[in-house]
């Protein structure tokens, strides 16, 4: 059987398990009784703990989980197989990941015994300054627009992960996501549903129409296969030319050409100029558990506010769902939301209280603040 013969009856297969994971979770969802219909184990959770002795891959795609399972089974690291589902991502959920989003890792290094962060997100264009943001009488970063773009980093954190961490050829870990991309892959009914929340949006822009719309006026629905060339040649590229490709090649002529055309401040210096950056992980202890994030610029501690307000509560008596156990967890997200709009920034550029903000004695200050029996209608920061 050739590859493309065996990628397409892999699709079939996967479209029928989408299909009958809807129809599983349609019965499993019965709100009057509340549990999943399982023989053994704990009834409120709806899948099995899966287990295994050589490796394993979690991701919200079942073709991403393939791509890195194969590629452990051919030796690849756990960042080669990272990468490759990665990649995969990019094409089959374009609505969450992409070439021209950011990359964030966190890696445990077996033989050093080193706990290692990755930050590959990308930089404002150098021109982009505070005062053309005056200028133009605007207050907050638009959604919309050439106002919101920085750097790409997601390809620069491939690479720079590669080079450290992975023994496979570079154009072997994109291929999956190089054949879902001309291939086609089907749609499944989550991301099938924020496609079409976001159809009316790309219909605006004739880029995003052509690439990203059936016919440049619908979003694909679910079972429906879907193709993007366009994101198969970006890809192709990367993988025969290697990632400068996107910061200093074509791609990134491209890039900046488009940026130029649209009024935008994103240049090929600006591209040219990134770089990722390793860092070190920050840490709480969550009752005996040692939960790691990245620092700022990236929102990652907020959870590790959350749980040193949390870990004050005894939320196992209540367990999920339970009101007295959502209100606490809510409460303790607005304060540490709070403090993310306040606080959070790139600490190349401003002095970010990390060690203040993820210690016990402030989380247990916190804490305080939260009232047990009403919800908290305006949050400050602390």
């Amino acid at each position: 059987m050739s590859l493309t013969e065996s990628f397409k009856r892999s699709q079939r297969f996967l479209a029928l398990l989408g299909f009958l994971q809807v129809a599983f979770l349609a019965m499993a969802a019965e709100p009057e009784r509340g549990t999943y219909d399982r023989p053994f184990g704990w009834e409120k959770q709806s899948r099995s703990v899966a287990v295994g002795k050589s490796g394993m891959a979690a991701t919200s795609h079942p073709l991403a989980t393939a791509a890195a399972i194969e590629v452990l089974k051919e030796g690849g690291t756990a960042v080669d197989a990272a990468i490759a589902a990665n990649a995969v991502l990019c094409v089959a959920e374009p609505m969450s990941c992409g070439l021209g989003g950011d990359l964030f890792a966190i890696v445990w290094d077996s033989k050093t015994g080193e706990l290692r962060g990755l930050n590959a997100s990308g930089r404002s264009p150098a021109s982009l300054t505070m005062d053309e943001f005056q200028r133009r009488g605007v207050t907050e970063i638009p959604l919309f627009g050439p106002l919101p773009w920085s750097v790409p980093g997601c390809v620069s954190g491939w690479e720079t992960l590669h080079q450290e961490y992975g023994n496979q050829e570079w154009d072997r870990l994109l291929k999956p996501a190089i054949n879902a991309a001309q291939e086609g892959f089907v749609v499944t009914p989550i991301i099938a549903g924020y496609w079409k929340s976001a159809e009316t949006t790309l219909s605006e822009r004739p880029g995003s129409r052509k690439v990203f719309l059936v016919d440049e006026s619908r979003s694909p629905g679910t079972g429906e296969i879907f193709k993007n060339p366009a994101m198969g040649r970006t890809l192709q590229a990367i993988a025969t030319k290697g990632a400068r490709e996107f910061y200093e090649g074509e791609i990134a002529e491209t890039l900046a050409q488009y940026s130029e055309q649209q009024g935008g401040f994103l240049t090929l210096e600006d591209l040219a100029s990134h770089r990722a950056d390793w860092v070190d992980p920050v840490g709480v202890d969550y009752r005996g558990y040692k939960v790691w994030e990245l620092p700022p610029n990236g929102q990652g501690i907020a959870a590790l506010q959350m749980l040193n307000v949390l870990g004050g509560y005894n939320l196992k008596q209540y367990g999920p769902g339970h009101p007295e156990y959502l209100h606490r967890l809510v409460e303790a997200k607005k304060l540490a939301f709070a403090d993310r709009a306040q606080f959070y920034a790139d600490p190349s550029m401003v002095d970010v209280p990390v060690k203040e903000l993820i210690s016990q004695e402030y989380g247990d200050l916190q804490r305080m603040r939260i009232d047990p029996d009403s919800a908290s209608m305006q949050v400050d920061h602390g």
